[in-house]
């Protein structure tokens, strides 16, 4: 059915649909354009630096869930600025990971490491660190082609 293998209810004959996770991840940048990055406490990729970011919770809509891992991995209070792109990338857990990315110019509070988090810090574009994931990556990427500030020598 459908052109796919899928299992089914054994009382109602319905598919089981096995869909992907719903996460979020916030490009936030200072008036320097640097990016905000955290260095990850726990697996996957513990000890690599990423986005904030985190999976959505029931009762949540992307962007609250995107405020909410900002606060808890950063301090941070922010405003989204606007939707900067939608994905998905293989998770080592939940198989595929459907990403969504915002851009965060307007905050407020000072970066603190907290949950999941064992570093905050603001990278300038040529010094970015390896990143841990891709579809972050590619969300750093698209920010710096088409949202980047344009920053005047003297400005």
């Amino acid at each position: 059915m459908e052109g796919r293998v899928r299992r089914y209810c054994k009382t109602c004959a319905l598919p089981l649909y096995e869909n992907p996770v719903p996460a979020t991840c916030l490009v936030t940048v200072d008036e320097q354009d640097r990016i905000l990055l955290v260095k990850r406490s726990v697996a996957p990729k513990k000890g690599e630096w990423c986005l904030p970011g985190g999976f959505m919770e029931l009762g949540e809509t992307p962007e609250d869930a995107g405020l909410r891992e900002l606060y808890e991995e950063t301090g941070l209070s922010a405003r989204i600025d606007l939707l900067l792109g939608v994905g998905s990338h293989a998770g080592a857990i939940y198989d595929t990971i459907l990403m969504t990315a915002f851009l965060i110019r307007q905050f407020s509070g000072t970066p603190t490491a907290g949950d999941d988090a064992d570093e905050v810090a603001w990278f300038a574009r040529p010094d970015l660190p390896e990143i841990a994931f891709t579809s972050h990556q590619q969300f750093i990427n698209t920010y710096f082609a088409a949202y980047a500030y344009s920053i005047t020598p003297g400005q």
